[in-house]
């Protein structure tokens, strides 16, 4: 199954004819029944991230019924985002003139005559004036099943072209989980240096503040000794991060299996980008060696990476 990104952009447009259909020939001048209207409706979907499923929709007045059938399309193919469709149409009506048909003719006549008795002086009407009127009164084309078309090849688009960004995002996130697997790698033949290092110091120490106290005369060595490796063995437990690297390893191994199986993995995901950044920040406030310290900060800098890629995962 293929991981899809909640940002993408696709357009589609389609035509219709009504179905009028002309009769004529060279011997018959009669008018002619309407020419077939033509019109077209175009539509643009894009799609940006968005925790839920956000619908905005751009519709002229005459298309605002289509509204639910479209909102059932979108919420059938995407499940995260916040998407905005525009609704756009054009008809071949607005850049041609009509045939002027004789029963609009006619009634322009009457009307003309109508007015002209009424008002003697009305002047009477130009080409351009009878042309206007008869465009305008042409019945207007539905479009309804059109502007469907064309918003079911739309989704389609958007849906590839958010798959692709997906695979786009896949690679990405598999090289930064690759990245973070060679640091952890690199820290965890420290971690046993590290504590070994650091106890040996502890003891060191320990030593030195009962010499100076003068406090080794008055307790036996063998005591001495064996509260300060109890006191080592401590402290040693409390800077390991062989826990917080085994964990790390875990919910790489989780984010790679996710990424593989696809879907719907984008919150998912999220949840374990913060568990990350929590195992990074404690391997940095309890690593007690710049090695240790270096690491963690390329790692934070990696997740980090992740993290902004993970938000535009569906």
């Amino acid at each position: 199954m293929a991981v899809y990104s909640m940002t993408g952009y696709a357009s589609a447009s389609s035509g219709a004819a009504s179905t009028h259909e002309t009769t004529a020939s060279a011997d018959n001048l009669a008018p002619q029944p309407p020419a077939s209207a033509q019109g077209s409706v175009s539509i643009e979907l894009r799609s940006v991230n968005g925790r839920f499923l956000d619908l905005g929709f751009r519709l002229p007045d005459e298309f605002r019924a289509l509204e639910p059938a479209l909102r059932e399309l979108l919420t059938a193919a995407f499940r995260r985002g916040k998407i905005e469709l525009r609704l756009n149409t054009r008809s071949e009506a607005e850049t041609h003139w009509p045939r002027p048909q004789t029963d609009q003719l006619n009634r322009l006549t009457r009307l003309e005559s109508m007015v002209q008795g009424w008002l003697p002086k009305a002047q009477s009407l130009s080409v351009h004036e009878v042309l206007q009127w008869c465009k305008g009164s042409a019945p207007s084309e539905k479009l309804d099943e059109v502007a469907l078309e064309a918003a079911k090849r739309c989704i389609t688009g958007l849906r590839e072209a958010r798959g692709r960004e997906g695979e786009r995002l896949v690679a990405v996130l598999m090289e930064r989980v690759t990245r973070l697997r060679e640091l952890a790698a690199r820290a965890e033949p420290l971690v046993p240096a590290v504590v070994k290092r650091q106890q040996q110091r502890f003891l060191e120490r320990w030593q030195e503040a009962l010499d100076n106290t003068g406090a080794a005369q008055t307790i036996s060595r063998e005591a001495s000794q064996e509260r300060a490796l109890n006191e080592a063995a401590a402290y040693s437990i409390r800077i390991d991060v062989a826990e917080e690297l085994a964990r790390l390893r875990s919910h790489l191994d989780e984010i790679a299996r996710l990424l593989k199986a696809g879907g719907e993995v984008g919150k998912r995901l999220d949840f374990l980008i913060q568990e990350l950044l929590r195992e990074a920040n404690t391997l940095g406030s309890k690593a007690s060696a710049l090695e240790l310290t270096n690491i963690s900060v390329e790692m934070k800098v990696a997740i980090e990476q992740m993290r902004e890629q993970v938000q535009n995962l569906e």
